[in-house]
């Protein structure tokens, strides 16, 4: 397939790209500030290119052609405007792909709008950090807009709790599937490495489950 991967240069982007590339797909690696080094040593057919999510028409015309979308579209941790900028791009993003004229995207989000228990939702809990609360809930803000999306073909993932250093460079290619709720290991602990989070996503691009619907994963 021909993928249009947003946010390809990010820490999530990188390892979608790796993943894209390795099993033989075709990549428009898009962002705002493409570096050579960015993908020094992929292997496969990947073109970099620039590209500005606010500017719905540059980037329909950057996505038109392409089979589907991956958006791993983040204005940065340490936005002050995290919120409003990841509400306004991640809405231009969508807007952008149905004036393209491709119907598949697959949007990554956050672990925060995931339920904890009835009701509660992981971004809403006395123990979420601090740091990532404005970023998360504009994920989790998002996920209600596209939830209404009747046109696409979208895809909400949610990666799992954790993706620390204990998974850093870990690709097992296995993870367990969940929709609303974290998935869970032995111990206790959503974990899913950055590498797994990519299986999860070509995954699903090769093997569409999850149409019109939020999910996660983890070990």
């Amino acid at each position: 397939m021909k993928i249009a991967l947003i946010g390809a240069s990010g820490f999530v982007g990188k390892a979608i790209a790796r993943e894209l590339l390795d099993r033989g797909h075709s990549v428009t690696a898009i962002s705002r500030h493409p570096h050579a080094k960015d993908f020094w040593g992929a292997s496969g057919d990947i073109v970099s290119v620039r590209g500005d999510v606010f500017n719905v028409d540059e980037m329909a015309g950057l996505l038109k052609g392409h089979d589907a979308v991956v958006s791993a579209y983040n204005p940065g941790w340490t936005n002050p405007e995290i919120y409003a900028d990841s509400m306004r791009g991640s809405k231009a993003i969508q807007e952008a792909v149905k004036k393209s004229g491709v119907r598949r995207l697959i949007v990554i989000g956050g672990a925060g709008s995931l339920y904890i228990k009835p009701g509660v939702q992981l971004v809403d809990t006395p123990q979420f950090p601090a740091e990532y609360k404005a970023g998360a809930t504009a994920a989790r803000d998002y996920l209600d807009v596209i939830r209404k999306e009747k046109d696409l073909d979208w895809t909400f993932f949610s990666p799992a709790i954790l993706m620390n250093h204990d998974t850093a460079g870990v690709r097992r290619g296995q993870y367990r599937l969940g929709l609303e709720n974290p998935v869970f290991d032995e111990k206790g602990q959503s974990v899913l490495s950055v590498e797994d989070l990519a299986v999860a996503i070509v995954d699903e691009l090769e093997h569409p489950k999850h149409i019109k619907q939020r999910f996660t994963a983890g070990y």
